[in-house]
């Protein structure tokens, strides 16, 4: 095993749910990404296990990913969603979901409510997943949603924060500049953790060059010990794929410490989710090696 663990994987199937924010203005996108799928390009990119996470906010989105989850062994656990702005409604899925959910996300960047993490009854929800050990995953908050984040972590002491994409950081260098101001402020929370995840531009160039002033500038407000590792396909399918995005990160990674490495590429997912790799290990090697060997062109 690699030792490499995505923390943000999304499957979805157009058959199971609506996906409103999808249609055929997504191109490529605009059709079902099967778990079966997303285990071949995981193999192919010698990637070990993944966290699925949620890609519509309603119980038929979670409701599939748990099944999934249970009936393919590469996933290690489900980022699903509950009805934040209806407590008792929240508690409820939250009982129901069980063990495999590790997380819990909002679309908050589709949601049309600019205040939606100020809820009260937001709030109420988000102490209880705190109460139950559960981090809250928050999409492209950048910039709409990035002073609530802050409150929250402030607020909620006890909730891990995550933040999906580094925020989805501008590359225009004068945005860049108070992206990173900002993202160094939200560093400073020590419950505010990050995902080196869905950093394609449309437009932008996904390379080494191009992202390295962003991953330096992740690396050092958060340290790897407060970073991980986020594939997010099927959204990087237009801009080449799972492997092709894999390798940049990939060689970005491959210049820093043996324990950076490992905290990016698994150990900063396990303690955040509280999950962990070794679930992997009941998977049959002979499966793994044969994935590898006829997805190699993938």
């Amino acid at each position: 095993m690699s030792g490499v663990l995505d923390s943000h994987l999304h499957v979805w199937d157009l058959d199971v749910s609506d996906y409103s924010w999808l249609g055929p203005q997504h191109g490529a996108l605009h059709r079902s990404f099967s778990p079966a799928e997303a285990a071949l390009h995981l193999a192919a990119a010698d990637i070990d296990g993944a966290v699925l996470v949620q890609a519509e906010d309603s119980e038929t989105d979670t409701a599939y990913l748990l099944e999934v989850a249970a009936r393919f062994g590469f996933v290690v656990g489900v980022v699903g969603w509950v009805r934040l702005d209806k407590p008792g409604a929240a508690r409820e899925q939250l009982d129901v979901y069980g063990h495999r959910l590790c997380g819990v996300r909002h679309l908050v960047h589709v949601d049309p409510r600019d205040n939606f993490l100020e809820l009260p009854q937001v709030l109420e929800s988000l102490r209880l997943l705190a109460e139950r050990g559960l981090p809250f995953d928050v999409p492209d908050a950048w910039p709409r949603h990035w002073a609530a984040v802050m409150h929250l972590a402030d607020v909620l002491p006890n909730l891990t924060v995550v933040v999906d994409h580094l925020g989805k950081p501008p590359r225009e260098a004068e945005d860049m500049a108070t992206w990173a101001t900002a993202l160094r402020a939200a560093a400073v929370r020590p419950n505010v953790v990050a995902k080196l995840s869905g950093l394609q531009a449309p437009g932008r160039p996904f390379t080494v060059t191009a992202l390295r002033p962003i991953f330096e500038v992740a690396l050092d407000a958060f340290g790897a010990e407060r970073l991980m590792y986020g594939g997010d396909w099927p959204m990087t399918v237009p801009d080449g794929g799972y492997r092709k995005h894999w390798s940049v990160m990939r060689a970005l990674l491959s210049e820093l410490s043996p324990d950076e490495r490992r905290a990016i590429e698994h150990g900063t997912a396990e303690a955040v989710y509280a999950i962990s790799m070794s679930r992997l290990t009941d998977q049959s090697p002979t499966d793994a090696d044969r994935l590898r060997a006829i997805t190699k062109d993938v």
